[in-house]
Protein backbone atom coordinates (compact mmCIF):
# COMPACT_ATOMS: atom_id res chain seq x y z
CA UNK A 1 0.00 0.00 0.00
CA UNK A 2 1.34 3.56 -1.07
CA UNK A 3 0.71 5.55 1.93
CA UNK A 4 3.11 8.60 1.51
CA UNK A 5 5.09 10.21 -1.58
CA UNK A 6 8.48 9.09 -1.49
CA UNK A 7 9.85 10.44 -4.21
CA UNK A 8 9.88 13.93 -2.09
CA UNK A 9 13.63 14.37 -0.75
CA UNK A 10 12.57 16.19 2.08
CA UNK A 11 12.12 14.33 5.14
CA UNK A 12 10.04 16.93 6.69
CA UNK A 13 7.80 17.29 3.96
CA UNK A 14 7.73 13.69 3.51
CA UNK A 15 6.55 13.59 7.13
CA UNK A 16 4.04 16.36 6.75
CA UNK A 17 2.22 14.77 3.98
CA UNK A 18 1.60 11.52 5.86
CA UNK A 19 0.15 14.00 8.62
CA UNK A 20 -1.82 15.57 5.96
CA UNK A 21 -2.75 12.19 4.69
CA UNK A 22 -3.51 10.38 7.77
CA UNK A 23 -5.94 13.58 8.72
CA UNK A 24 -7.29 13.37 5.16
CA UNK A 25 -8.41 9.58 5.68
CA UNK A 26 -9.58 10.43 9.00
CA UNK A 27 -12.83 12.82 7.67
CA UNK A 28 -13.48 10.09 4.89
CA UNK A 29 -14.14 7.33 7.75
CA UNK A 30 -18.25 9.30 7.85
CA UNK A 31 -18.65 8.74 4.21
CA UNK A 32 -17.60 5.17 4.21
CA UNK A 33 -18.90 1.58 4.61
CA UNK A 34 -17.70 -0.48 7.29
CA UNK A 35 -15.40 -2.76 5.39
CA UNK A 36 -13.72 0.34 3.19
CA UNK A 37 -13.55 1.92 7.20
CA UNK A 38 -11.76 -1.17 8.32
CA UNK A 39 -9.20 -0.56 4.87
CA UNK A 40 -8.97 3.27 5.76
CA UNK A 41 -8.00 2.40 9.70
CA UNK A 42 -5.62 -0.04 8.39
CA UNK A 43 -3.91 2.53 5.76
CA UNK A 44 -3.88 5.18 8.87
CA UNK A 45 -1.99 2.73 11.25
CA UNK A 46 0.20 2.70 8.46
CA UNK A 47 0.84 6.07 8.32
CA UNK A 48 0.95 6.66 12.28
CA UNK A 49 4.06 4.50 12.30
CA UNK A 50 5.38 6.76 9.09
CA UNK A 51 5.40 9.34 11.08
CA UNK A 52 8.46 11.01 13.48
CA UNK A 53 8.15 11.56 17.03
CA UNK A 54 7.25 15.55 16.43
CA UNK A 55 4.13 14.52 14.14
CA UNK A 56 3.28 12.14 16.44
CA UNK A 57 3.18 14.12 19.71
CA UNK A 58 1.71 16.80 17.38
CA UNK A 59 -1.51 14.82 16.14
CA UNK A 60 -1.85 13.22 19.81
CA UNK A 61 -1.67 16.31 21.27
CA UNK A 62 -2.92 19.43 19.29
CA UNK A 63 -5.35 16.75 17.18
CA UNK A 64 -6.48 13.46 18.91
CA UNK A 65 -8.68 15.38 21.79
CA UNK A 66 -11.16 16.55 18.52
CA UNK A 67 -10.89 13.54 16.82
CA UNK A 68 -12.05 11.76 19.72
CA UNK A 69 -15.12 13.78 20.25
CA UNK A 70 -15.80 13.62 16.10
CA UNK A 71 -15.47 9.57 16.58
CA UNK A 72 -17.81 10.40 19.23
CA UNK A 73 -20.51 12.20 17.23
CA UNK A 74 -20.06 9.09 14.34
CA UNK A 75 -21.06 6.34 16.42
CA UNK A 76 -24.19 8.11 17.80
CA UNK A 77 -25.27 8.98 13.88
CA UNK A 78 -24.10 5.10 13.16
CA UNK A 79 -21.82 6.49 10.58
CA UNK A 80 -18.86 4.88 12.40
CA UNK A 81 -18.98 1.33 14.17
CA UNK A 82 -17.95 0.63 17.65
CA UNK A 83 -15.92 -1.93 16.47
CA UNK A 84 -14.46 0.44 14.09
CA UNK A 85 -13.62 3.01 16.46
CA UNK A 86 -12.07 0.52 19.09
CA UNK A 87 -10.05 -0.73 16.22
CA UNK A 88 -8.60 3.02 15.07
CA UNK A 89 -7.64 3.73 19.16
CA UNK A 90 -6.15 0.19 19.97
CA UNK A 91 -4.05 0.91 16.33
CA UNK A 92 -3.40 4.72 18.34
CA UNK A 93 -2.91 3.09 21.58
CA UNK A 94 -0.38 0.59 20.21
CA UNK A 95 1.97 3.18 18.30
CA UNK A 96 1.88 5.63 21.12
CA UNK A 97 3.62 3.01 23.12
CA UNK A 98 6.39 2.05 20.20
CA UNK A 99 7.37 5.31 20.01
CA UNK A 100 7.23 5.98 23.74
CA UNK A 101 5.35 9.06 23.54
CA UNK A 102 3.11 9.45 27.22
CA UNK A 103 0.55 11.97 27.10
CA UNK A 104 -2.08 12.55 29.86
CA UNK A 105 -4.86 14.79 28.47
CA UNK A 106 -6.34 17.35 31.07
CA UNK A 107 -9.87 17.27 29.27
CA UNK A 108 -11.85 14.55 29.28
CA UNK A 109 -13.74 13.69 25.67
CA UNK A 110 -17.04 12.21 25.34
CA UNK A 111 -15.52 9.23 23.78
CA UNK A 112 -13.66 8.64 26.78
CA UNK A 113 -17.09 8.85 28.69
CA UNK A 114 -18.83 6.80 26.50
CA UNK A 115 -16.10 4.01 26.71
CA UNK A 116 -16.17 4.24 30.57
CA UNK A 117 -19.98 3.64 30.72
CA UNK A 118 -19.82 0.72 28.10
CA UNK A 119 -17.16 -1.01 30.31
CA UNK A 120 -18.66 -0.42 33.65
CA UNK A 121 -22.29 -1.98 31.74
CA UNK A 122 -20.54 -4.74 30.13
CA UNK A 123 -18.77 -5.62 33.28
CA UNK A 124 -21.89 -5.38 35.43
CA UNK A 125 -23.81 -7.88 32.96
CA UNK A 126 -23.67 -11.13 34.88
CA UNK A 127 -24.07 -13.37 31.93
CA UNK A 128 -23.16 -13.13 28.11
CA UNK A 129 -20.52 -10.84 28.98
CA UNK A 130 -18.81 -9.82 25.81
CA UNK A 131 -15.30 -10.57 26.85
CA UNK A 132 -13.46 -8.96 23.84
CA UNK A 133 -15.65 -6.36 23.41
CA UNK A 134 -14.07 -5.48 26.97
CA UNK A 135 -10.35 -6.23 25.97
CA UNK A 136 -10.88 -3.45 23.47
CA UNK A 137 -12.51 -1.10 25.71
CA UNK A 138 -9.61 -1.63 28.19
CA UNK A 139 -7.15 -1.46 26.00
CA UNK A 140 -8.82 2.00 23.77
CA UNK A 141 -7.50 3.64 27.46
CA UNK A 142 -3.67 3.62 25.64
CA UNK A 143 -4.88 6.00 23.48
CA UNK A 144 -7.30 8.07 25.30
CA UNK A 145 -5.39 8.66 28.48
CA UNK A 146 -2.23 8.13 30.75
CA UNK A 147 -4.66 8.31 33.56
CA UNK A 148 -5.86 4.59 34.17
CA UNK A 149 -8.68 5.53 37.11
CA UNK A 150 -8.16 3.60 40.20
CA UNK A 151 -11.35 2.08 40.35
CA UNK A 152 -11.16 0.15 37.23
CA UNK A 153 -7.98 -1.72 37.74
CA UNK A 154 -10.01 -4.79 39.21
CA UNK A 155 -11.85 -4.88 35.85
CA UNK A 156 -8.63 -3.95 33.77
CA UNK A 157 -5.94 -6.44 35.40
CA UNK A 158 -7.88 -9.52 35.60
CA UNK A 159 -9.04 -8.82 31.51
CA UNK A 160 -6.18 -7.84 29.87
CA UNK A 161 -4.37 -10.71 31.64
CA UNK A 162 -6.74 -12.92 30.78
CA UNK A 163 -6.30 -11.89 27.45
CA UNK A 164 -2.94 -12.10 27.52
CA UNK A 165 -2.63 -15.91 28.69
CA UNK A 166 -4.35 -17.11 25.35
CA UNK A 167 -1.90 -20.40 24.06
CA UNK A 168 -3.10 -19.86 20.14
CA UNK A 169 0.12 -19.31 18.16
CA UNK A 170 -1.12 -17.62 14.78
CA UNK A 171 -0.22 -13.91 13.72
CA UNK A 172 -3.08 -12.49 14.77
CA UNK A 173 -3.66 -13.90 17.84
CA UNK A 174 0.05 -13.33 18.82
CA UNK A 175 -0.57 -9.60 18.15
CA UNK A 176 -3.68 -9.09 20.69
CA UNK A 177 -1.90 -10.79 23.13
CA UNK A 178 1.32 -8.34 22.55
CA UNK A 179 -1.69 -5.50 22.77
CA UNK A 180 -2.89 -6.55 25.92
CA UNK A 181 0.26 -6.84 27.78
CA UNK A 182 1.30 -3.49 26.54
CA UNK A 183 -1.76 -1.88 27.99
CA UNK A 184 -0.70 -3.31 31.30
CA UNK A 185 2.02 -1.49 31.11
CA UNK A 186 0.26 1.95 30.66
CA UNK A 187 -1.34 1.46 33.91
CA UNK A 188 1.55 3.45 35.49
CA UNK A 189 4.29 2.23 38.07
CA UNK A 190 2.97 4.16 41.49
CA UNK A 191 -0.73 2.77 41.09
CA UNK A 192 -0.89 0.27 44.17
CA UNK A 193 -2.70 -3.34 42.55
CA UNK A 194 -2.92 -6.12 44.55
CA UNK A 195 -1.34 -9.11 43.59
CA UNK A 196 -4.17 -11.11 44.25
CA UNK A 197 -5.28 -9.15 41.02
CA UNK A 198 -1.97 -10.33 38.97
CA UNK A 199 0.67 -12.47 40.29
CA UNK A 200 -0.51 -15.98 39.56
CA UNK A 201 -1.03 -14.99 36.05
CA UNK A 202 1.68 -13.35 34.58
CA UNK A 203 4.09 -15.87 36.76
CA UNK A 204 2.02 -18.54 34.24
CA UNK A 205 2.46 -16.18 31.21
CA UNK A 206 6.27 -15.78 32.30
CA UNK A 207 6.71 -19.63 32.96
CA UNK A 208 4.75 -20.58 29.46
CA UNK A 209 6.51 -19.01 27.47
CA UNK A 210 10.27 -20.03 28.88
CA UNK A 211 8.64 -23.56 27.98
CA UNK A 212 7.34 -22.82 24.98
CA UNK A 213 8.35 -19.84 23.51
CA UNK A 214 4.81 -18.57 22.38
CA UNK A 215 5.30 -15.14 23.14
CA UNK A 216 6.62 -11.99 20.51
CA UNK A 217 10.08 -10.41 22.06
CA UNK A 218 7.90 -7.47 22.48
CA UNK A 219 5.05 -8.93 24.75
CA UNK A 220 8.24 -11.31 26.76
CA UNK A 221 9.21 -8.03 27.84
CA UNK A 222 6.41 -6.55 28.87
CA UNK A 223 5.04 -9.18 30.93
CA UNK A 224 8.53 -8.62 32.84
CA UNK A 225 8.46 -5.05 32.66
CA UNK A 226 4.58 -5.40 34.46
CA UNK A 227 6.41 -7.15 37.20
CA UNK A 228 9.26 -4.79 37.37
CA UNK A 229 6.91 -2.02 38.03
CA UNK A 230 5.40 -3.37 40.82
CA UNK A 231 8.87 -2.84 42.57
CA UNK A 232 10.30 -2.34 45.15
CA UNK A 233 8.40 -5.41 47.19
CA UNK A 234 11.03 -8.02 49.15
CA UNK A 235 8.44 -11.24 48.49
CA UNK A 236 7.82 -9.84 44.82
CA UNK A 237 11.63 -10.14 44.50
CA UNK A 238 12.15 -13.10 45.29
CA UNK A 239 9.68 -14.34 42.87
CA UNK A 240 11.60 -12.24 40.19
CA UNK A 241 15.31 -13.39 41.14
CA UNK A 242 14.56 -16.73 42.00
CA UNK A 243 11.65 -18.26 40.95
CA UNK A 244 11.43 -16.71 37.00
CA UNK A 245 15.24 -16.53 37.00
CA UNK A 246 15.18 -13.29 35.62
CA UNK A 247 19.09 -12.26 35.43
CA UNK A 248 19.02 -15.61 33.08
CA UNK A 249 15.71 -14.71 30.67
CA UNK A 250 17.18 -10.81 30.81
CA UNK A 251 20.69 -11.80 29.65
CA UNK A 252 19.31 -14.39 26.91
CA UNK A 253 16.64 -11.49 25.24
CA UNK A 254 19.59 -9.68 24.96
CA UNK A 255 22.03 -11.85 23.44
CA UNK A 256 19.25 -12.35 21.14
CA UNK A 257 18.02 -8.71 20.20
CA UNK A 258 21.78 -7.85 19.61
CA UNK A 259 21.93 -10.57 16.95
CA UNK A 260 18.71 -9.16 15.64
CA UNK A 261 19.41 -5.94 15.21
CA UNK A 262 22.68 -4.24 13.25
CA UNK A 263 23.68 -1.29 15.65
CA UNK A 264 27.22 -0.67 14.08
CA UNK A 265 25.22 -0.17 10.74
CA UNK A 266 24.23 3.62 9.98
CA UNK A 267 20.85 4.74 11.46
CA UNK A 268 17.71 5.36 8.86
CA UNK A 269 18.34 1.77 7.16
CA UNK A 270 16.27 -0.33 9.06
CA UNK A 271 13.31 -2.28 7.95
CA UNK A 272 10.17 -2.83 9.91
CA UNK A 273 10.67 -6.12 11.81
CA UNK A 274 14.33 -5.00 13.10
CA UNK A 275 12.16 -1.34 14.34
CA UNK A 276 10.69 -3.38 16.53
CA UNK A 277 13.26 -5.14 17.74
CA UNK A 278 15.23 -2.15 18.51
CA UNK A 279 12.34 -0.72 20.29
CA UNK A 280 11.75 -3.82 22.22
CA UNK A 281 15.87 -3.46 23.29
CA UNK A 282 15.09 0.15 24.04
CA UNK A 283 12.19 -1.26 26.39
CA UNK A 284 14.62 -3.75 27.88
CA UNK A 285 17.00 -1.00 28.72
CA UNK A 286 14.78 1.04 30.02
CA UNK A 287 13.39 -1.12 32.16
CA UNK A 288 16.86 -2.30 33.30
CA UNK A 289 17.61 0.92 34.93
CA UNK A 290 14.33 1.32 37.18
CA UNK A 291 15.07 -2.66 37.95
CA UNK A 292 19.16 -1.82 38.68
CA UNK A 293 17.56 1.05 41.17
CA UNK A 294 14.94 -0.85 42.85
CA UNK A 295 15.86 -4.36 43.44
CA UNK A 296 17.85 -5.42 46.38
CA UNK A 297 17.89 -9.24 46.06
CA UNK A 298 21.31 -9.30 43.68
CA UNK A 299 23.70 -12.14 42.90
CA UNK A 300 26.43 -13.09 40.46
CA UNK A 301 24.23 -14.07 37.78
CA UNK A 302 23.61 -10.11 37.25
CA UNK A 303 27.07 -9.71 35.45
CA UNK A 304 25.76 -11.29 32.76
CA UNK A 305 22.94 -9.06 32.10
CA UNK A 306 25.64 -5.99 32.91
CA UNK A 307 27.77 -7.63 30.58
CA UNK A 308 25.67 -7.36 27.98
CA UNK A 309 24.18 -3.43 28.20
CA UNK A 310 27.93 -2.46 28.01
CA UNK A 311 28.30 -4.77 25.06
CA UNK A 312 25.24 -3.28 23.21
CA UNK A 313 26.59 0.53 24.84
CA UNK A 314 30.37 -0.39 22.90
CA UNK A 315 28.70 -1.31 19.84
CA UNK A 316 25.65 1.57 19.12
CA UNK A 317 27.89 4.50 20.05
CA UNK A 318 28.85 5.55 16.97
CA UNK A 319 25.95 5.29 14.95
CA UNK A 320 23.24 5.04 17.57
CA UNK A 321 23.67 7.51 20.27
CA UNK A 322 20.21 7.58 21.82
CA UNK A 323 20.83 3.76 22.33
CA UNK A 324 23.83 4.41 24.04
CA UNK A 325 22.83 6.97 26.01
CA UNK A 326 20.17 5.00 27.50
CA UNK A 327 22.89 2.21 28.60
CA UNK A 328 24.30 4.49 30.61
CA UNK A 329 21.71 4.73 33.09
CA UNK A 330 21.10 1.76 34.01
CA UNK A 331 25.20 1.40 35.39
CA UNK A 332 24.48 3.95 36.94
CA UNK A 333 21.58 2.92 38.99
CA UNK A 334 23.32 -0.38 39.45
CA UNK A 335 26.66 1.99 40.76
CA UNK A 336 24.00 3.82 43.48
CA UNK A 337 22.02 0.67 44.69
CA UNK A 338 24.24 -0.47 47.69
CA UNK A 339 23.00 -4.21 47.20
CA UNK A 340 25.09 -4.03 44.15
CA UNK A 341 28.67 -4.57 44.67
CA UNK A 342 31.29 -2.72 43.02
CA UNK A 343 32.95 -5.97 41.77
CA UNK A 344 29.82 -6.93 39.85
CA UNK A 345 30.33 -4.03 37.94
CA UNK A 346 34.00 -4.73 37.54
CA UNK A 347 33.15 -8.45 36.01
CA UNK A 348 30.51 -6.99 33.53
CA UNK A 349 32.87 -4.00 32.12
CA UNK A 350 31.06 -1.30 33.17
CA UNK A 351 34.18 0.53 35.01
CA UNK A 352 36.18 -0.37 31.87
CA UNK A 353 33.61 0.92 29.40
CA UNK A 354 32.66 4.36 31.47
CA UNK A 355 36.51 4.96 31.98
CA UNK A 356 37.37 4.54 28.26
CA UNK A 357 34.69 6.67 27.26
CA UNK A 358 35.84 9.75 29.26
CA UNK A 359 39.55 9.13 27.44
CA UNK A 360 37.47 10.26 24.16
CA UNK A 361 38.56 13.59 22.13
CA UNK A 362 35.14 14.10 21.16
CA UNK A 363 33.28 12.96 24.08
CA UNK A 364 29.74 15.66 24.61
CA UNK A 365 28.94 16.80 27.66
CA UNK A 366 26.05 14.07 28.43
CA UNK A 367 28.60 11.34 28.46
CA UNK A 368 31.23 13.59 30.23
CA UNK A 369 27.92 13.68 32.88
CA UNK A 370 27.16 10.37 32.89
CA UNK A 371 30.45 9.12 33.47
CA UNK A 372 31.23 11.10 36.07
CA UNK A 373 28.24 10.33 38.15
CA UNK A 374 29.10 6.36 37.63
CA UNK A 375 32.37 7.00 38.82
CA UNK A 376 31.21 9.16 41.65
CA UNK A 377 28.95 6.33 42.79
CA UNK A 378 31.54 3.64 41.84
CA UNK A 379 33.97 5.47 44.54
CA UNK A 380 31.71 5.67 47.23
CA UNK A 381 31.45 2.08 48.48
CA UNK A 382 34.88 1.52 47.83
CA UNK A 383 35.50 4.09 50.91
CA UNK A 384 33.13 3.03 53.55
CA UNK A 385 35.21 -0.13 56.02
CA UNK A 386 32.85 -3.31 56.38
CA UNK A 387 32.26 -4.53 60.27
CA UNK A 388 32.54 -7.79 58.77
CA UNK A 389 36.03 -8.99 58.39
CA UNK A 390 35.50 -11.23 55.49
CA UNK A 391 33.63 -8.34 53.53
CA UNK A 392 36.25 -5.45 54.40
CA UNK A 393 38.47 -7.94 52.64
CA UNK A 394 36.32 -8.02 49.98
CA UNK A 395 36.47 -4.51 49.78
CA UNK A 396 39.69 -4.01 50.20
CA UNK A 397 41.07 -6.58 47.13
CA UNK A 398 38.23 -4.13 44.86
CA UNK A 399 39.47 -1.45 45.88
CA UNK A 400 42.97 -1.90 44.49
CA UNK A 401 41.87 -3.54 41.48
CA UNK A 402 39.76 -0.15 40.76
CA UNK A 403 42.53 2.07 41.96
CA UNK A 404 45.11 0.62 39.60
CA UNK A 405 42.82 1.04 36.80
CA UNK A 406 42.38 4.38 37.43
CA UNK A 407 46.20 4.67 37.69
CA UNK A 408 47.53 2.56 34.76
CA UNK A 409 45.78 4.39 31.64
CA UNK A 410 46.16 8.05 33.64
CA UNK A 411 42.40 8.40 33.92
CA UNK A 412 42.86 10.70 37.07
CA UNK A 413 44.31 13.43 34.50
CA UNK A 414 41.48 12.96 32.41
CA UNK A 415 38.50 13.25 35.81
CA UNK A 416 40.70 16.41 36.68
CA UNK A 417 39.97 18.23 33.12
CA UNK A 418 36.30 18.13 33.53
CA UNK A 419 36.51 20.24 37.07
CA UNK A 420 36.30 23.28 36.00
CA UNK A 421 33.19 22.72 33.85
CA UNK A 422 31.22 20.76 37.07
CA UNK A 423 28.78 23.87 37.37
CA UNK A 424 28.41 24.16 33.51
CA UNK A 425 27.31 20.20 33.65
CA UNK A 426 25.16 20.72 36.73
CA UNK A 427 23.10 23.65 35.15
CA UNK A 428 23.01 21.85 32.21
CA UNK A 429 21.43 18.50 32.93
CA UNK A 430 19.03 18.92 35.85
CA UNK A 431 18.64 15.38 37.23
CA UNK A 432 17.89 13.99 40.68
CA UNK A 433 21.91 13.27 40.98
CA UNK A 434 24.16 16.61 40.84
CA UNK A 435 28.02 15.76 40.00
CA UNK A 436 29.89 16.66 43.38
CA UNK A 437 32.35 19.22 43.31
CA UNK A 438 34.91 17.88 45.49
CA UNK A 439 37.68 16.71 42.44
CA UNK A 440 38.24 13.53 45.68
CA UNK A 441 34.68 12.11 45.20
CA UNK A 442 35.26 10.54 41.82
CA UNK A 443 39.09 8.81 42.88
CA UNK A 444 39.93 5.87 44.71
CA UNK A 445 43.18 5.72 46.49
CA UNK A 446 44.60 2.51 48.29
Amino acid sequence: MEICNKDKSNDYTQELSCTDKFNKLFFELDRCSENEQKLIIEEMNELLFEMDFSNLRYIFITELFDKMNKMNKMIEEKKLSMENAILLLKHVGYCKVMKNIWIMYTKESLLKRRIDKMIADENEKKEEKNENLLVGLCECYVALSYDFPSELLSIFVPCLLKASSSREENKEAQKEVEMALLTLNYIDYFMFIERKLYLNEIKEIIEHHQEHHNLTRLAYQSAWQFLMNRLPNNSLEEVIVNELHFARDTRRELERLVKQVDLKRREGKTNGKEMKEMATLMRWLGSLNSFFRKCKLWNEEFVGIIRYVVQIFRVSKDNYKEISGICISPLISAADNGAVKVDYLLKGGAIDALLEEIQQPTLNDKIAFYGLQFLMRVSRPLKEKKKEEMEEEERKATKRKVFEKLEEEGYEDAIICFHKIFDFLNLKFRYDFKLSLNISDYFVYI
